[in-house]
C-alpha cells in the first residue's frame, strides 16, 4: 500500500473542519488531480509533456501535503517519459487512496 492517510487526511479534516460533505469534496478533487495527472503521465511521449505532468502532479500533492505522492512525482520527473515502473506506482497510490474511506 502505497497511500498512507497520515498527513493527507490531517489537511482534509483541517480544511473541512466538522463538514462531512466538505470532507468528500476535497477527497475527490484530489483524487480527480491525482487521475488527471495520470492520465497525462500514461500518454506522455515526449520529455516535455512527461516533465510537465510530473510537475503539477507534484504540486497536487504539495498541496494536499501528501509527501509519499510528491516523492511519486519527484521520481517521475527523473524518469523517462512512459517510465512503467513510475506509472505503476502512481496508479497503485491512486488505486490505494480512492479504495479508502475517510
Amino acid at each position: 500500500m502505497l497511500y498512507e492517510n497520515g498527513s493527507l487526511d490531517a489537511t482534509f479534516a483541517a480544511a473541512a473542519g466538522d463538514d462531512p460533505a466538505l470532507m468528500n469534496e476535497l477527497r475527490a478533487a484530489f483524487a480527480e488531480s491525482v487521475q488527471r495527472q495520470l492520465d497525462l503521465l500514461k500518454r506522455s511521449r515526449c520529455d516535455a509533456n512527461w516533465n510537465m505532468a510530473a510537475l503539477r502532479l507534484k504540486g497536487v500533492a504539495a498541496s494536499f501535503h501528501a509527501e509519499p505522492l510528491m516523492a511519486l512525482a519527484d521520481l517521475a520527473a527523473e524518469s523517462a517519459p512512459g517510465e512503467p515502473t513510475v506509472i505503476r506506482k502512481i496508479a497503485e497510490y491512486y488505486d490505494d487512496f480512492t479504495s479508502t474511506k475517510a
